[in-house]
């Protein structure tokens, strides 16, 4: 199946994926780092996130109290 198909799940970028919790990209990067949110690897080595993954996460609270990277905190203000 190829990206075009109407099947293709779509594929969100770190920053798409960090505006959609209120954090920086980095955070989200950390977090697939992590083993906390699973990711795919571009053929250019970019993170990509199924959407349907990161809209499931978003209704559990993920991203909420014990994932919330204190950094992001401090860059905010």
């Amino acid at each position: 199946m190829d990206s075009h198909s109407p099947d293709a799940e779509r594929l969100l970028t770190p920053s798409e994926v960090a505006a959609m919790f209120r954090v920086v990209p980095k955070t989200v990067t950390r977090w697939a780092q992590a083993g906390k949110i699973s990711s795919i690897r571009t053929l250019g080595g970019h993170r990509r996130f199924r959407e349907s993954e990161v809209r499931r996460l978003l209704a559990e609270g993920f991203g909420t109290d014990d994932d919330f990277d204190s950094t992001d905190a401090s860059r905010a203000s």
